[in-house]
């Protein structure tokens, strides 16, 4: 409990307006670059993959949000197949329960909360989700799951707390309360997901590069600024999760985790 508590409190003390600026001028500095050769060796990050060499990089902010190589991750073809946004953990997937709480690492997080209002909840109650955790050794940009029309956007909360397993353990709802780009999907099945982009601790800078209402199937849609969170909601009986996905596997952008109905 007293773990709990002074975990909490430090989060609280950190977590505001000037550590988010101050880590960004660090890691948009030029003095960050002599940390990029460090960073890939402490992550042990693939640079096969990388579209650029280590030099070409002038930050580490740069780095964190590189591209890969074009046929780095393709993308799983199968109209009804939908597939990873970004190279994660699945951290947990499964049914929203009846009284609409979303579970992830054993706390449960109420959907109301997350999504901004009790309304927006309803849509989901019975359905599925599934949380993908992108830590700071992965590729930090992010794909569409499937061709989709956005019905709409909209942003919430004002800091990022931790979204890793520290943070969703010791943290004061953690997610409902992290700052979080929220859009509002319609899927070729005529169902409705809800793709929620959640910003990690620090650092509440989630840029969306296509801003128009139509994504592709695997598309580049947008990159965080340092490691996060997707969350996605579906409705009921929309999707079904393929049988080989399983909680904490790694999985790849463009890897398919369920089947539309």
């Amino acid at each position: 409990m007293l773990k709990k508590k002074l975990y909490q409190t430090a989060i609280e003390l950190t977590n505001k307006n000037w550590s988010s600026d101050c880590l960004k001028i660090v890691m948009g500095s030029m003095l960050s670059k002599k940390l990029i050769k460090s960073y890939i060796n402490v992550y042990d990050i693939n640079m096969q993959e990388v579209s650029k060499s280590i030099d070409s990089f002038e930050n580490l902010q740069q780095f964190f949000t590189r591209e890969l190589k074009e046929g780095t991750r393709p993308i799983d073809g199968t109209l009804e197949l939908l597939t990873s946004p970004a190279d994660s953990k699945i951290e947990s997937f499964g049914t929203i329960s009846s009284d609409t709480k979303l579970l992830v690492k054993g706390q449960e997080y109420d959907l109301a909360a997350l999504l901004g209002k009790a309304d927006n909840a309803k849509t989901y109650k019975n359905g599925k989700y599934i949380v993908f955790y992108l830590s700071p050794a992965d590729y930090h940009r992010v794909h569409s799951p499937a061709d989709a029309f956005v019905k709409r956007q909209y942003i919430l909360g004002r800091h990022s707390y931790p979204v890793n397993s520290m943070g969703l353990l010791h943290g004061k709802k953690p997610i409902s309360g992290n700052y979080r780009m929220i859009s509002e999907l319609a899927l070729n099945n005529g169902t409705q997901t809800a793709f929620i982009k959640v910003g990690a601790m620090f650092v509440n800078t989630i840029e969306l590069k296509n801003t128009s209402q139509n994504w592709t199937k695997g598309e580049d849609i947008g990159q965080f600024a340092f490691g996060s969170t997707v969350v996605m909601l579906f409705e009921e009986d929309s999707i079904e999760f393929l049988s080989n996905i399983q909680k904490g596997q790694h999985i790849l952008v463009g890897e398919a985790f369920c089947n539309m109905l």
